[in-house]
């Protein structure tokens, strides 16, 4: 079963990356003058390409079983993903702002950018120990604390402007939805490593999110 499950976690690794890449390529490639679909374009690879460097290493191991030796490549690929999963965020952010008709206070950008200074200098911390098989939980809810704030905001303001959002309606459910997954992980995974599954219905909400971005 554990084989089985695996193997599908590959497959599905591998299709959540080839999916997110063809995204952004589609909306690069078809956005013209179109600022926002450029936005969202970088923002998918930027996801894509910050992925890969925790998913190739995973997928590495499972058809490998070399997990010793690919450690150091996974630690090093969290840490990345880390930063740019909360770069994608400011790319939202940006996308949300441009999307509403009424002026957004400048302050919560201020806000935003500042959360996720906050949160890429703690995952610079070698505190974190990304190259543990299991590092500690205290800092892993440390760094995502700045994150789950940073995603909150950004989730508020899709939802009080879901009516301007057209196609981007339900982006604030999206986001919710990946942080809910998301927030488990980040407490329990150490404990029982089953809980770790949360994180496909996580990648998920994010292809949702990308795939909302089409209609840009």
């Amino acid at each position: 079963m554990k084989r089985v499950f695996g193997l599908f976690e590959a497959l599905f690794d591998i299709v959540y990356l080839s999916i997110a890449l063809i995204l952004g390529i589609i909306l690069i490639s078809t956005s013209a003058s179109n600022s926002l679909r450029m936005l969202a374009g970088i923002m998918a690879l930027v996801l894509a390409l910050g992925d890969s460097f925790h998913l190739l290493p995973r997928i590495g191991v499972i058809f490998t079983g070399r997990e010793e030796e690919l450690r150091g490549a996974l630690g090093r690929g969290k840490q990345i993903t880390s930063v740019t999963m909360t770069i994608f965020y400011l790319f939202m952010w940006e996308i949300g702002k441009l999307k509403s008709s009424s002026g957004i206070g400048e302050i919560w950008t201020y806000i935003v950018y500042i959360l996720a200074i906050i949160r890429i200098f703690i995952c610079l911390l070698s505190q974190n120990r990304w190259k543990d098989q299991y590092s500690p939980v205290r800092w892993g809810i440390l760094r995502n604390i700045p994150f789950f704030m940073l995603g909150e905001i950004v989730a508020v303001l899709f939802f009080i402007y879901k009516n301007e959002m057209a196609g981007l309606r339900w982006m604030w459910l999206a986001i919710g939805l990946s942080f809910s997954f998301y927030l488990p992980v980040v407490l329990w995974s150490n404990r029982n490593s089953k809980i770790g599954m949360l994180m496909l219905p996580k990648t998920c909400a994010y292809l949702w999110m990308l795939a909302m971005c089409l209609s840009l």
